[in-house]
């Protein structure tokens, strides 16, 4: 194994392939190559797999282009040694490496063009470490490769291994702490050596091509468990049928949707404790796990599609709700939490990291609200019942914090010392600045906080009038009844709500904003920044103070090509690749596209729509996790280290189609409301796809702003613009 000669730094990724399935994922260079920092076989947060070159008699091939989206990866390159003299390639390797929940296949083609038939030797090198992902993730040296055994020359009185892999061409095997990984090869290798002593393993094939045809060769590796970890999750892909299709003017807009819906497939998971339900992990390789407030957002933006993982996440998350206090995790009675991690780690001080951690703000204000707002799509009044306990959970702990705190506001501060210093979605140790660039002191109340909680308190009242819930609050000296009043809800979010208007309102040159925090000094945190676009449909702003915050949104120091900065480029501290600090994140700027619709500012939703479609399009047609705000030599430039997918970003597509029809699904009050945005800023339409409790409807939205919408059951209302 290579060792660096500098100090560890972070794997960056944005230039690597990057295929996902599941719990399952892969990461090489352009030309399919594993072996420099970050690449690699993963499964289950572990690399079974940590080299894979290919050289072609000794000489690696040339890289023509390349792509990938969800499970797959396609490679085409030269081999600019063989076949007929002179500049032009005549011989090519194309591979295709697809993922699934047990491992890679590679299929690799040799195809030729040459007036004469090619011989040549191709040679594979493999490898395993078993590094885990903190150790790929921080950069470290994992150690030595694992020891490979052979399968086709078994110890004396030992049976053939074949039985280690249903590969009927399985010749290598090696194990690491919780998985073992054999290797198949076809056609049979001319020579296999297996590698001992910190040495990789070699296959040689000898192949011949002839003028005009192909020789292909498939490997095979094949992970499994032997040891279980604390989330053991099996790919979901199969289990969601997603029709959406999107037909625009903007012929952008169609692959867009179609890869990011892919890319999503390819992040879903079954929960181990039901594998009934799924969830998208977070981002693919750092986050290839549960998440509170990701998995919340990314289901909550998915809703035009179903509400099929909405139901998983919130049923997945309501199995791990808070129980107990404890400080360590951040647990508390009622909370969702924000992370689940597979095996017990350690951070970069040696420290143990919790199994679980619930160091979030607003996870459990989020889980509420997905649970209102699934059930506003269609989510079945059997599932809210069943959930109901976990609902009044929620709430409860919402109103603890509230009640408990002196200003009535939810603030937070790490009490471990080992979690997170900010706790909502900008958790970076540098995301709360002021309008003079200067850090905030915890504790933090985040604006966004705020909002997200008078809406769950709004729609945890509305549930309980609409189904005759009861919601028990649980046991807490600032509870002082066995089950909530919906009118007492109200009044607490209607509180709230003032208390945001009156003290979270600033100015400056530009006009009226909200600012992002107030700090442990009871300051404003008035850095300008995308915090308050998260409060745009949640019900705490009147329309005219809505519209001024659409209108600072939208100005040139927030909205810029790519989408709305998380901080102002007038601030001090701005770096345009700042983790959040002047970046452009695209599921912030998708939020904030969906909450302009709801409040009816699509003047102003229009201009974000356009930029969320670069963003992506500027990305090979994926839309990044964040990326900086203007374009570099004319180009976007994602953050490096970002994951590649990520889901809450796959997500926009949900957010995108939302925004560009200004669509509303109301399925208790039987009401399809759609609100085209002004202008088509991605031209004519066609949506297919929709659901609507479950049945799929399509929306055509003409080039002179007239609407179709068909497939609807009969009886629901549609309201269109005009009627």
């Amino acid at each position: 194994m290579r060792r660096s000669s500098g100090p560890a730094r972070q794997p960056w990724l944005h230039d690597l392939q990057v295929a996902v399935h599941g719990a399952v994922t892969a990461l090489s260079d352009r030309a399919g190559t594993m072996g420099a920092p970050g690449t690699g076989l993963l499964v289950d947060d572990r690399r079974a797999l940590a080299l894979r070159h290919v050289r072609v008699d000794g000489e690696a091939p040339d890289v023509l282009t390349s792509s990938d989206a969800g499970e797959q990866t396609r490679i085409v390159a030269a081999l600019r040694h063989l076949g007929d003299p002179g500049p032009d390639p005549t011989v090519q390797l194309h591979v295709h490496r697809v993922l699934d929940a047990g491992g890679m296949t590679e299929r690799l083609t040799l195809r030729s063009r040459a007036t004469e038939p090619v011989r040549t030797r191709l040679e594979i090198a493999l490898a395993g470490d078993d590094a885990c992902l903190p150790e790929i993730k921080d950069g470290r040296d994992p150690g030595t490769l694992l020891a490979a055994r052979s399968l086709l020359r078994p110890s004396a009185g030992e049976d053939p291994a074949r039985s280690e892999t249903e590969h009927p061409d399985a010749i290598l095997t090696w194990s690491g702490d919780r998985h073992r990984t054999t290797v198949g090869v076809s056609p049979p290798p001319a020579e296999v050596r297996p590698g001992e002593g910190g040495a990789p393993s070699y296959l040689l094939l000898v192949l011949t091509v002839p003028p005009g045809g192909t020789a292909e060769v498939t490997l095979r590796v094949d992970v499994a468990r032997t040891r279980a970890s604390a989330l053991d999750a099996d790919p979901g892909a199969d289990a969601v049928d997603w029709s959406l299709r999107v037909t625009a003017g903007d012929g952008r807009v169609a692959p867009l949707v179609e890869r990011s819906l892919r890319d999503l497939r390819g992040l879903l998971l079954r929960d181990p404790l039901d594998r009934e339900d799924l969830f998208a992990a977070a981002g693919s390789p750092w986050y290839l796990t549960l998440f509170g407030r990701d998995s919340l957002w990314t289901a909550r933006l998915l809703l035009p599609v179903g509400t099929d993982l909405a139901r998983g996440t919130l049923r997945a998350l309501a199995r791990r709700q808070g129980r107990v206090d404890d400080p360590a995790t951040g647990e508390e009675p009622g909370k969702i939490l924000h992370e689940v991690r597979r095996e017990q780690v350690q951070d970069a001080q040696g420290r143990p990291v919790p199994l679980v951690y619930y160091g979030s703000i607003d996870a459990t204000a989020l889980w509420a609200l997905l649970l209102h707002d699934a059930w506003r799509h269609g989510l079945a009044e059997a599932d809210v019942r069943e959930l109901a306990p976990a609902l009044g959970a929620a709430v409860g702990w919402l109103v603890r914090r509230l009640r408990r705190s002196p200003d009535g506001l939810l603030r937070y501060v790490d009490a471990s010392g080992t979690g997170l210093a900010n706790q909502g979605w900008k958790d970076s140790g540098d995301s709360m600045r002021r309008a003079d660039g200067t850090l905030a002191p915890p504790p933090i109340a985040l604006v966004e906080a705020q909002a997200y909680a008078v809406a769950a308190l709004r729609g945890g009242a509305t549930l309980a009038r609409a189904l005759d819930l009861p919601l028990r609050p649980g046991s807490g000296p600032e509870v002082d009844s066995d089950v909530f009043d919906p009118a007492e809800l109200d009044r607490l979010a209607d509180d709230l709500a003032e208390r945001v208007r009156r003290r979270y309102t600033a100015h400056d040159e530009r006009g009226t904003y909200l600012v992002m925090a107030l700090d442990g000094q009871d300051r404003p945190v008035d850095g300008v920044g995308s915090n308050m676009g998260h409060v745009l449909g949640t019900g705490v702003l009147p329309p005219d103070g809505a519209a001024a915050v659409a209108a600072r949104l939208v100005a040139p120091d927030l909205l810029m090509p790519f989408g709305i900065a998380t901080l102002s480029r007038d601030n001090p501290g701005f770096n345009p690749l700042g983790y959040h600090s002047g970046s452009v994140w695209t599921h912030d700027t998708a939020i904030v596209l969906v909450g302009l619709v709801r409040e009816g500012r699509t003047a102003e939703a229009a201009a974000v729509a356009r930029a969320l479609v670069t963003s992506g399009c500027g990305n090979a047609g994926r839309w990044p996790e964040l990326l900086a705000p203007d374009p570099v030599l004319g180009r976007p430039v994602p953050y490096p280290a970002s994951c590649r997918p990520q889901a809450w970003s796959a997500a926009a597509a949900g957010a995108l189609v939302t925004g560009l029809l200004g669509l509303q699904v109301d399925v208790p009050a039987g009401r399809v409301r759609l609100r085209p945005l002004p202008g088509l800023p991605c031209g004519p339409l066609v949506v297919d796809g929709l659901s609507y409790a479950g049945r799929p409807f399509s929306v055509q939205v003409r080039g002179d702003g007239t609407v179709q919408v068909t497939g609807l059951p009969a009886g629901v209302a549609v309201d269109l613009p005009g009627a």
